[in-house]
């Protein structure tokens, strides 16, 4: 390693670090590289002295200067190691989650010629993180069948009165009043087929909806739909355009919904933000893009009652909600249903939930390998994840044989 490399400051890497693993056109994307950065950023300002504790002053031998690859051995990292699994309140999981993120930069630097060895992956190094139980923060939760069934009908039903008073305004209906019972309709329909969505295929909700982070991710579009095939295209995980299945629950919400929302284009989103402020920004700047003047903008707008409706009319094409918008989503939902949930992170059902409590169906029901091929995994993941179903299974052989066994020795005696 050369004395320029060994000179260079920790922080001049950070940038080049997280492009390399960062996702989209210039690699300024995803979710791994804002994670990263944090805990980078973290990890700076740890090596720099600022630790919350009077007594450490860094890794750097000089105050003057700012931490450089010369701070760094293997004794700098077990110190790390110790300081996440200090009384901080951080669970062993999550001790192990932040220690990754700095140990996969510091094997980039070895790569990068930064460092001689990895140090954050030497016995001494990681001995002061505590036992990792294997399981991921907040990755834990299942939906029951009880609590899809509460969850979807409460959606069906508050679409099934909305579109009902729309389609059925008495005769003297105000014009805009029946703009806004079709916009409560719109949202009350789009909500029951993205919960049915998630609540039956599987799908990773990164792969329906907008993700900021990743600008390949910009929301499944209609065109993107075969409702008659029962398929869907999404941008999955593993970096590729595949076909996700939709199954019979699906299709009716999303044909309902297709009718009422009528989409200018195929490339309009299935799930679109419904919010004012965006909404009402993305028109006026569309409509005036189009060269019209700002008074008839005004105009127009103020004929609708809501700015989705005129984006619908002028084919203005608004974004899909976020990953985040889908959270928010369905814990207003959850409140509204009185769905109870019992999970030390979330007190309303997660989208990822959905996904795993289908996974749990389907491994019950066809096992490993088909589910594995349902959930876009690999069987040995599946197997990993879905463990305490077999474990279960295994546990009622071994009752019938010890039954069996008792009955045996039991029926042997006078």
């Amino acid at each position: 390693m050369s004395d320029r490399s060994r000179s260079t400051p920790l922080t001049e890497t950070f940038e080049r670090y997280l492009t390399d693993k960062g996702k989209g056109r210039g690699g300024d994307g995803g979710n791994y590289r804002r994670n990263a950065a944090r805990e980078l950023d973290r990890f700076a300002a740890w090596a720099g002295g600022d630790a919350g504790s009077d007594d450490w002053s860094g890794i750097a031998d000089d105050a003057d200067r700012g931490p450089t690859f010369a701070d760094l051995d293997e004794r700098v990292f077990r110190a790390y190691a110790r300081h996440l699994a200090g009384d901080r309140g951080l669970k062993q999981n999550t001790v192990h989650t932040y220690y990754r993120y700095v140990s996969a930069w510091c094997g980039w630097c070895v790569n990068e010629g930064y460092l001689g060895a990895h140090y954050a992956q030497r016995a001494s190094a990681m001995a002061p993180l505590p036992e990792d139980d294997g399981r991921k923060p907040g990755d834990q939760q299942a939906w029951t069948a009880q609590q899809r069934h509460a969850l979807t009908r409460h959606v069906d039903e508050r679409a099934r009165t909305a579109i009902e008073t729309y389609t059925t305004p008495p005769a003297d209906t105000d014009p805009l009043d029946k703009q806004r019972a079709r916009y409560a309709a719109l949202k009350a329909a789009r909500d029951r087929a993205l919960v049915f969505v998630l609540a039956y295929t599987a799908v990773r909700v990164g792969e329906v909806l907008r993700d900021p982070n990743d600008p390949r991710r910009r929301g499944v579009r209609w065109g993107e739909l075969s409702l008659d095939e029962g398929s869907m295209d999404v941008y999955r995980k593993k970096q590729q355009w595949d076909a996700a299945s939709l199954p019979d629950p699906v299709i009716s919400p999303l044909r309902s919904y297709r009718r009422l929302l009528a989409p200018p284009t195929e490339r309009w989103p299935v799930f679109p933000t419904f919010d004012q402020r965006t909404l009402g920004g993305l028109v006026e700047d569309e409509l005036a893009d189009r060269g019209e003047r700002p008074a008839v903008i005004d105009d127009r707008r103020d004929a609708f009652a809501r700015d989705l409706l005129l984006a619908l009319d002028a084919d203005v094409r608004p974004p899909s909600i976020t990953t985040d918008g889908a959270r928010s989503i369905l814990q207003r939902l959850s409140d509204d249903a009185a769905i109870d949930v019992d999970h030390p992170k979330h007190d309303y059902l997660a989208p990822h939930g959905g996904r795993r409590g289908m996974g749990e169906v389907l491994v019950r029901a066809f096992g490993y390998t088909v589910a594995a091929r349902y959930l876009d995994n690999s069987e040995e993941m599946i197997r990993e994840r879905y463990s305490h179903i077999e474990a279960g299974e295994l546990g009622d052989v071994a009752t019938e044989a010890l039954d069996e066994m008792e009955g045996t020795v039991t029926g042997g005696i006078e």
